[in-house]
């Protein structure tokens, strides 16, 4: 008689494949290695050819670096072929690429505020829908992780278009997961808090701003990547099958107190 299943059998991703976005560095890069160790084979893109080669050098088996803009239409349908032609399915889709812009509002040029939209709203739809595609045509469903913001819950200071847009990322989560139920793929965020990357950098260092930060942190420290991981894993796999919709905010206890 065959033994039952182990739960943490669920959250094993052998055989699946992920693409992650914006994975050169800091968070993309910690979900990418994430869900490599997990199991699953991934395709690693971003602007830098060079980081991401590094990244997949590093993983080893399993592992595709595909450079591409994700603003640029044409480079989401090669990054897409390359995907397939590279493991033949994508079952996991991490929308973590992201830019920002720090300006107060009535200085805030129009210009950044269409790049800021372009990155973190356009090109998540417009990859979310190409590889939905491929995930209705297969069958068997798939998984859509966001990465949205504390942002998308709060106001931020001096970033405008940035926390516009991930409360866009957060409702469109909530939109593809309504729309994509019925397909077997669920469609959750991920929302930072105060994550040390190199894009938070500047806040880390600025002594002010970092001592306002860790006052309101109910865990006094900055997160890292690698505190989003275990998170990243569950809704990639299958212990996440009846979960959709959501934003999980990985805060530190920010929005707790």
């Amino acid at each position: 008689m065959n033994a039952a299943p182990m739960i943490l059998d669920d959250f094993k991703l052998d055989a699946k494949v992920a693409l992650v976005t914006g994975a050169s560095r800091g968070i993309g890069a910690g979900i990418a290695r994430a869900l490599h160790e997990a199991g699953a084979a991934v395709v690693l893109t971003a602007r830098s050819a060079d980081a991401i080669q590094t990244l997949a050098a590093e993983l080893g088996e399993r592992a595709a670096a595909v450079a591409a803009d994700v603003t640029n239409e044409a480079d989401l349908d090669r990054l897409v072929a390359a995907a397939l032609a590279a493991f033949g399915r994508i079952d996991i889709l991490v929308n973590n690429a992201g830019t920002t812009f720090r300006a107060a509002p009535e200085d805030h040029p129009i210009a950044e505020w269409d790049r800021v939209f372009a990155v973190n709203v356009r090109a998540m739809f417009l990859l979310s829908q190409r590889v939905g595609r491929v995930m209705i045509d297969r069958g068997g469903g798939g998984r859509i992780i966001n990465i949205a913001s504390l942002m998308s819950e709060i106001g931020g200071v001096g970033i405008a278009a940035y926390t516009a847009s991930k409360g866009a990322v957060r409702q469109l989560t909530r939109q593809l997961a309504c729309d994509w139920a019925k397909r077997g793929i669920t469609v959750n965020a991920i929302g930072p808090g105060y994550i040390r990357t190199e894009m938070t950098e500047p806040i880390y260092q600025d002594a002010g701003r970092n001592r306002e930060i860790l006052g309101r942190l109910a865990i006094q420290r900055w997160g890292t990547p690698r505190d989003l991981a275990g998170l990243a894993v569950l809704l990639a796999s299958d212990a996440s099958a009846y979960l959709t919709g959501q934003v999980i905010y990985v805060d530190g206890g920010w929005l707790a107190k």
